[in-house]
Parts: structure tokens; C-alpha cells; sequence
């Protein structure tokens, strides 16, 4: 399973996820594709654990490992950026709508495209 080689545990994902990221987003905008709720859920789990670890969180940090242990956080980050025309189009697409994404997906997917700012 793809997804397996993509993370490195529940919280993880590994270096490679950042390298798929491109593909992944373009072959899940591919419509009727019979993978494609498949790689929409892997996005959504790859934009969900990218996301910055608050260092002053405890919690989370002992959860999923301050970022500074975890470069491929800010890899996957920076793949969605550079990606975010072809994210948001995929978002875009009215196929979409038929129940493949949920709206809390959706957010989740647009929150990684937009900017963000590291934590310190």
C-alpha cells in the first residue's frame, strides 16, 4: 500500500511524502480515477501532519516531535506550496461535491496551501 511507504508511523510521514506530494495531487485530480478517494484521503492525512508542532504544547510534542526533529513536515509544507494552483483546482473541481471530501477535508487541504510562518 502506498500509503504505508508515505508514512513512517500513525503521526509520520516519511521523506518521501514530500517527493510524492507533486504526483499525488496531480493523480488525484484526475476524475473517475477509481483510486482517487484513495489519494484525496492520503493528501488530506499528508496536509493534516505537516502541519507545525507548537513547541509549547507538551502534549502535542510528545504526540508528534518538535519539527526541528522532523524536517519532512516543512518538505511537505513547502511541496504544497509550490503546488498550490494545481490543490486548489483540484478543490475546485465540481466532482469533488459528490461526497468525496468532506468540508473539514477541504479546509484542511486549503489551510496547507496558504502561507505560514514556522514557529520559532
Amino acid at each position: 500500500m502506498l500509503g504505508n511507504v508515505l508514512m513512517d508511523g500513525v503521526f509520520r510521514v516519511s521523506a518521501a511524502m514530500p517527493v510524492a506530494l507533486p504526483f499525488l495531487i496531480r493523480l488525484a485530480a484526475v476524475p473517475g480515477s477509481a483510486v482517487r478517494p484513495g489519494l484525496v484521503d492520503l493528501l488530506v492525512v499528508a496536509a493534516e501532519l505537516s502541519q507545525p508542532v507548537d513547541g509549547d504544547n507538551e502534549r502535542q510534542v510528545r504526540l508528534l516531535g518538535n519539527d526541528c526533529d522532523h524536517p519532512e513536515r516543512a518538505w511537505c509544507r513547502a511541496a504544497f506550496a509550490a503546488h498550490a494552483s494545481a490543490l486548489c483546482a483540484l478543490l475546485e473541481d465540481g466532482t469533488l461535491a459528490d461526497g468525496l471530501i468532506s468540508a473539514d477535508d477541504r479546509e484542511c487541504l486549503l489551510k496547507a496551501v496558504e502561507p505560514q510562518r514556522d514557529p520559532s
